[in-house]
């Protein structure tokens, strides 16, 4: 029996962040991040598939949101600009690169 995955936006939002959180601590790779999106996307029936990418597409400008304002806030404290190449920053452009991939008929979205 197939397993059952939420797509509400808490359980959607807590995956991102576990992946995040993973790759900053040095738990995963990009590439392991990135195969844990496929097996998690496929885990999705297809008919949830268009709110769940709503709601990731949601937690990850969110997210994108509190990383500029962290960085923001540091620049100010530190009286210069902060490169952002940390690895929550990567996890988010991974995520959302799998994301906009999934859109494609060529994507995620579709079964061999």
């Amino acid at each position: 029996m197939p397993q059952e995955i939420s797509v509400s936006y808490q359980a959607i939002k807590s995956k991102v962040y576990r992946l995040i959180d993973a790759l900053v601590v040095g738990e995963k790779t990009e590439v392991e991040v990135q195969e844990s999106i496929r097996r998690w996307w496929e885990l999705i029936h297809p008919a949830d598939r268009p709110i769940a990418q709503k709601y990731l597409l949601i937690v990850l400008e969110r997210s994108r949101s509190a990383l500029d304002a962290v960085e923001a806030g540091l620049a100010e404290v530190t009286d210069h600009e902060v490169s952002r190449s940390s690895d929550a920053a990567k996890a988010l452009k991974l995520v959302d690169r799998m994301v906009k991939q999934a859109a494609k008929p060529s994507g995620l979205g579709t079964t061999a």
